[in-house]
């Protein structure tokens, strides 16, 4: 039998990439959580797997060559996963590049992009002194919704991001991109994504992923220690 992989997590955009990977993979894994409103992402055990006290993270025992490895960064982690498994990563060289072009998109672009808006829109005018910042708001917005369109005119071709098939490209995606409402954007001139949402979220490894530890994610706007632990604690 396999050894569980260990997922030190927490219920994140970044965090569901992972978790939606074991599922749908059909690894078998046990959570460890790491508090990132209370600092378990400095504790220093966790900083010997995640040396830039984010998460998520993960430690395989069954690794390369059947000895231990652990990995952090969620697309570093997604690579691995694919690799490991022979599964959702692309069948030749061209899949795997639209692939890995389309990860890379969504970790250099809509996760850091859609992360400022959550921020400025949501968090900073409640902080004391309250920030709420008109430039700062509107900028991430903007970006955001280029960033949506983009990937709607993308969509329009290709019914899952890279291609034909489903892919880490879209366990990357679809976490961040799910949270359009939160981000103040709209999906009426966006049908291609639209679609894209709904039938992701129809997979019931989605639906697992999504859900762990769901209870534990709340709405409501921390205090400003707490989101400024929050805001370098996930990657």
């Amino acid at each position: 039998m396999t050894d569980p992989i260990d997922l030190h997590y927490w219920p994140t955009p970044n965090g569901w990439k992972i978790s939606i990977a074991l599922e749908e993979m059909g690894l078998p894994y046990r959570t460890h959580l790491v508090d990132i409103g209370k600092g378990d992402q400095f504790d220093p055990d966790f900083l010997k797997i995640a040396p830039n006290n984010k998460m998520p993270a993960i430690r395989d025992p069954n690794g390369p060559d059947g000895t231990p490895i652990a990995i952090f960064e969620s697309g570093a982690i997604l690579q691995y996963l694919a690799r490991k498994t022979g599964r959702f990563g692309g069948g030749d060289e061209r899949t795997r590049i639209a692939v890995d072009q389309w990860l890379m998109w969504q970790m250099g672009g809509l996760g850091p992009m859609a992360g400022q808006t959550h921020h400025f829109l949501k968090y900073a005018p409640r902080m004391n002194p309250a920030q709420d910042l008109p430039y700062a708001k509107d900028r991430y917005r903007s970006e955001t919704a280029r960033l949506y369109g983009v990937l709607d005119r993308q969509l329009a071709d290709n019914r899952f991001v890279s291609g034909d098939a489903y892919s880490i490209a879209d366990m990357a995606i679809w976490p961040w991109a799910s949270l359009w409402e939160g981000q103040e954007q709209t999906l009426e001139d966006k049908p291609h994504l639209a679609r894209w949402l709904d039938e992701i979220w129809d997979r019931p490894g989605v639906k697992a992923g999504r859900s762990l530890h769901a209870d534990l994610r709340n709405d409501p706007v921390p205090d400003r220690a707490t989101r400024e632990l929050i805001g370098r604690s996930t990657g």
